[in-house]
This record gives structure tokens, C-alpha cells and sequence, in this order.
């Protein structure tokens, strides 16, 4: 996902968290026309393998592989060569695994893949940075892994709405800014504790947004993209 999204309906990634993957496909199949590209995460990846990404993939639709690698840099770098000929076009890796994990992902990735760096998770906290040892604000927390991860040679990055602007405003349009814990006024929070509004995070300068349960667990899922969308443009 080199190159920037051209339209609002390009700038949205729906979670496909599903147990199974027969539920995603379902899900893929009734959002077509309207969403064109899919996050897939460990518990559908773990669930259903490499023949989920092929299959959503076969639709047309573009693959966000969302496994949040963290490991020694050479299990790292063999990781991103698979996804690569899996022909995902993003994958996150953490940016608390360091420079040298860092520099092994992006030296093995193909050109068609995007690498993301995830800085602290939308569901964390100041309580849960302190519990890992952490004694830094979430900002500051959030500042230094994408430091890292620019200095790195890293893509763009997973970050909250919350930090979107602060990223936006230090690296300018140098990276990709991929934004999760975003909620409609009209869905439940859920278990993100740091979320705000579509219009909201894309104003901040998000490029794409990441949306799950208020579109995969609508009665509609397809009436509940394009209201979503439709708050994206405005």
C-alpha cells in the first residue's frame, strides 16, 4: 500500500475478526462495492491459515495481515518474506522489538509490501504501560517507538486517534498513518479505552481507518459501511 488512498471508500480497512473463516467470506461478500481492503488478525489468520488471506485476496480486495510481529530479527525477516508471497499488501511488526528486528523486517520485504509499526495499542493505558515497566506518558511512549521506527526505515504506523495528529504534524506526509480505535457516534466503545469519531481521526491526518464490530456486527453490515463512509467524507 505504497501509494496514498485515492477515494474515502479506499480509506477504510474493516477488521475481519472472525472464529471461522467461513463468517469473513460471508462478510467480504456482502461488503462488495463498498470496502476494498481487510484487516485479517491472529485469531482468523490462527483459525483458518494462509488460505484465508488467498481466499479474501481472490475477491479483488487488498490484505492488511495484521500478526503484530515481535520476535529475533531473522524469525522476524523469514516471517515477511511468507507474507510477501502471500501478496499481503501491509503487515505490522512492533516497534518495541527494536532496531535491529526493524532493519532485518524491512530489508526482507518485497516491494509491494507495506510495513507498519505498531506504537502502543489502542486498548492500553498509563496503568497498562506502567504494569510492563513503562514510566513514560502514553504521547511520549507512543513518540519514541515511532521515532524508532522512522529511523528504522519503517513504512508507516499503527496508532490511536488520539496521537494521529502528533504524528502527523512531526513526520509531515513521510509515513503512513494507519488509525484503529475508531467509533461512530453511533456504535459502542467496546474494549478501546483511547477511540474518536471517523471525521475526527481523518481531520487529525489519519490516511486509513481501521473499523470493526460497528460494521461486523451491525444487523446491516453493508448499511453500516457506507454510513460510516459517508461520515468519512464529511
Amino acid at each position: 500500500m505504497k501509494s496514498p488512498p485515492t477515494t474515502t471508500r479506499d480509506r477504510l480497512i474493516v477488521a475481519l475478526d472472525f472464529p471461522a473463516p467461513a463468517k469473513a467470506l460471508a462478510l467480504v461478500s456482502v461488503l462488495s462495492g463498498s470496502v476494498s481492503i481487510y484487516k485479517i488478525g491472529l485469531q482468523l489468520y490462527i483459525a483458518a491459515g494462509p488460505a484465508i488471506v488467498q481466499a479474501v485476496a481472490a475477491t479483488g480486495a487488498k490484505i492488511f495481515l495484521d500478526l503484530k510481529l515481535h520476535d529475533i530479527p531473522n524469525t522476524v525477516a523469514k516471517a515477511v518474506v511468507a507474507a510477501g508471497e502471500l501478496g499481503v499488501q501491509m503487515l505490522t511488526v512492533h516497534l518495541s522489538g527494536g532496531s535491529s528486528m526493524l532493519k532485518a523486517a524491512i530489508e526482507a520485504r518485497p516491494p509491494h509490501l507495506s510495513l507498519l509499526g505498531v506504537t502502543v495499542l489502542t486498548s492500553s493505558t498509563q496503568e497498562t504501560l506502567a504494569e510492563a515497566g513503562v514510566d513514560s506518558k502514553v504521547s511520549e511512549q507512543v513518540v519514541r517507538l515511532a521515532d524508532l521506527g522512522r529511523n528504522s526505515g519503517i513504512d508507516g504506523l499503527i496508532t490511536s486517534p488520539h496521537e494521529v495528529g502528533l504524528l502527523r504534524e512531526r513526520f509531515g506526509h513521510e509515513m503512513t498513518l494507519i488509525t484503529p480505535g475508531v467509533r461512530p457516534a453511533w456504535a459502542a466503545a467496546d474494549d478501546q479505552k483511547r477511540f474518536t469519531t471517523p471525521a475526527e481521526a481523518l481531520k487529525a491526518g489519519a490516511d486509513y481507518l481501521v473499523v470493526g464490530r460497528p460494521i461486523t456486527a451491525a444487523e446491516d453490515p453493508r448499511a453500516a459501511a457506507d454510513r460510516l463512509i459517508e461520515e468519512m467524507a464529511v
